[in-house]
């Protein structure tokens, strides 16, 4: 069983990170986390708690360094495994990788070659579980403001970085309707997100 903080002391760690390089994202993930959490909620054998701080920490790399790209996902992993977190430090690593290529990542590759390689290793060896699978879903449903529909949000990315890759965007859909099956309700009403 992997370590985690319990919810009060992962609130205020994200707070900490937060006044420390402050941002959207902080909100991005508190919106991230209470989707994990709803969706858990309703998925036999899935902790909502551990869903909830899962969704919180998986942009934390952002605490060390602001305006990061590919660096964010690597300064997160060490931050959490210094903090002896495991569990988010690996979510940290898999959440920007619905397809487990590094080649998909959208943004600068912001980080040395051999960076890049250990995080290759580290993906080729992970299997991805239901919780990985889960914040990459509430990673694609989440803005600073609330939840939105998949499609408001990619939108967005796309906007901001020129581009999202036809895969990935395939795999967020694909994502979607696993959950949905696994919780025999409909995503958007789950996360209370009006589809338009």
């Amino acid at each position: 069983m992997g370590m985690l903080p319990d919810r009060s002391e992962a609130e205020r760690f994200l707070k900490e990170s937060e006044e420390i390089h402050p941002g959207p994202w902080a909100d991005h993930c508190r919106t991230a986390a209470v989707c994990a959490e709803k969706i858990a909620q309703n998925c036999e054998g899935l902790d909502p708690q551990k869903a909830y701080i899962l969704g919180l920490f998986h942009d934390i790399g952002r605490r060390i360094e602001t305006g990061t790209h590919f660096k964010h996902i690597v300064d997160g992993y060490q931050c959490m495994t210094d903090c002896g977190y495991d569990e988010a430090a690996r979510v940290c690593m898999t959440h920007s990788f619905q397809i487990k290529d590094v080649d998909t990542y959208i943004g600068r590759i912001d980080v040395p070659k051999e960076v890049v390689e250990m995080v290759k290793e580290f993906l080729a060896h992970t299997e991805f579980d239901d919780y990985d699978l889960l914040i990459q879903l509430c990673d694609a449903l989440s803005l600073p403001e609330g939840p939105v529909t998949m499609e408001k949000r990619l939108a967005d990315i796309e906007k901001r970085y020129g581009n999202y890759p036809e895969e990935k965007r395939k795999r967020c859909y694909e994502l979607k309707a696993y959950f949905e099956t696994r919780m025999g309700r409909q995503l958007y009403e789950v996360i209370g997100v009006e589809k338009v």
